[in-house]
Formats: structure tokens, C-alpha cells, sequence
């Protein structure tokens, strides 16, 4: 039986190895093809794909069999389970892998692109542009077609020129800027809070007006320190929550 393949990753040793290997097997698995197979490589396979010890690859195979995204049976060997709840929560540890996992394993539609002007929040991260390209895409649960949260994203133009969109219906925009259009991303900053829908919000999420929802602002940055793109997200109140996961070492 041919194994599914997950993607590559560049691990950072400032962050703990069994997280990153989790979060980035985790948006393979959520981002993965409905053909794909469902068996993945053996425990040692596994290891030696993402340059880890077999020590490291059981507890963030541990973490995907708690949140139900994988079963594991003996002798049989470790299994996607096709029909995990896509609704996990919002978790946030500073890699790049996680912000990926975040948004991968729904629908997705890209409901408008194009030029837009910076918004008068975001002003302080585009100091030298007066115009940005936007993107508005609404994200769905793959099994039951509910929306689960809609995002706007403010792009460099320069890099945005170089964006296929029917990569955003595919992939979250992070995967895109970093691994479809090659941009150099260092770093992103998450910020989440607690706020009720707007008529916007509540029509496209098909939620009450006022009800709870999760307002995430992420601004991806190069290693010059340059922000490259700047992610609003409304996620459903009912469907997520948010988790902060502290490394003590």
C-alpha cells in the first residue's frame, strides 16, 4: 500500500522539535489531496523524512492521535482518519508550520481580489505603499459545507503579481507567499481577540448578528524585518478556541 507523503520542513531548534514535526505533518494531512493515500510511513520513516529521533516523531504522532486527525493500530500501521473535525483550535507557538496548520483543511472560496488601499490600521506596515492587493476568501467545513471563518489579506504588490489565485482556493496564504512564490518569510506576529459580528461577518458565517467570533490579525515579516502581507481573520466563536502552548526550556 503506497504511504502519503508529507511535506519538507526546515526545523528551528529555538522551538520544540515534536511541535514543529506535528504541526507541519498536521497541515499536510489537512492540506492533503481527497486521492491521497490515507496510510502514513512507518514511525522510522517518519524520523528520518523530517531528520528527528523516533522519540520525537511518537510524541507528535501522539499529538495528531489526541486531536483524532490519525489512529494508529498495531502491526497495521498509522492511518489519516478521513472524517476528523476540521474545527480545531486556533494554536499559536511562532512557527511559520503552525500558522499553516492553523489554516489548512477546509474549503475554500476566494470571493474578490485586486487592488485595494491600505487600510488605515494597518498603515504603520506599509509605510512606503499607498495601495495594496487584497484578497477576500471564505473558508468551509470540507465534510458539512458550513462556513467556519473568512479572511482578508493585505499583500506587497510586487509580491502579489507573482500569486496564481487558484493557489489561495488550494492553500492558506503563508504556503503561498513562502512556497509557491518564494517570499523570505522570517517571522509572523499573531494577535487574537474576543468580538461580536458585524453584518458582514454574521451574513457570511451564518451567525446571529452580535454573536462571538475570534478577530486574528497575523503580519508576516522578512528577515529584514519588512512586513510582507497582513492576515484578518474572523473565526466562528462556537467552532474555535484559542490556545497558547509556552516552551519552559
Amino acid at each position: 500500500m503506497t504511504s502519503f507523503a508529507p511535506d519538507s520542513i526546515v526545523l528551528n531548534r529555538k522551538l520544540p522539535l515534536w511541535y514543529q514535526v506535528s504541526q507541519s505533518l498536521r497541515a499536510s494531512i489537512l492540506g492533503r489531496s481527497p486521492h491521497d493515500p490515507l496510510r502514513l510511513p512507518t514511525e522510522e520513516q517518519l524520523a528520518g523524512h523530517y531528520g528527528v529521533s523516533v522519540l520525537t516523531m511518537r510524541q507528535a504522532l501522539k499529538e495528531l492521535e489526541d486531536e483524532g486527525l490519525i489512529t494508529r493500530h498495531r502491526r497495521r500501521g498509522t492511518f489519516i482518519e478521513p472524517d476528523a473535525l476540521r474545527g480545531a483550535p486556533v494554536r499559536l507557538l511562532g512557527s511559520v508550520d503552525a500558522i499553516v496548520a492553523q489554516q489548512s483543511g477546509m474549503t475554500t472560496e476566494l470571493l474578490e481580489h485586486g487592488p485595494a488601499p491600505v487600510p488605515a490600521e494597518f498603515a504603520e506596515h506599509f509605510p512606503d505603499l499607498s495601495e495594496t492587493a487584497a484578497y477576500h476568501r471564505l473558508r468551509c467545513d470540507e465534510k458539512t459545507g458550513e462556513p467556519t471563518n473568512h479572511a482578508r489579506n493585505y499583500v506587497r504588490p510586487e509580491l502579489a503579481a507573482r500569486i496564481d489565485p487558484e493557489d489561495l482556493v488550494r492553500w492558506p496564504m503563508t504556503k503561498v507567499l513562502r512556497d509557491a512564490v518564494g517570499a523570505d518569510i522570517s517571522r509572523i506576529t499573531d494577535t487574537v481577540e474576543a468580538r461580536l459580528a458585524d453584518p458582514e461577518t454574521a451574513r457570511l458565517l451564518r451567525v446571529p448578528l452580535l454573536s462571538p467570533i475570534l478577530h486574528y490579525t497575523g503580519v508576516t515579516y522578512d528577515s529584514g524585518g519588512r512586513p510582507l502581507d497582513v492576515a484578518v481573520i474572523h473565526y466562528r466563536g462556537d467552532r474555535f478556541s484559542f490556545t497558547v502552548t509556552l516552551d519552559a526550556t
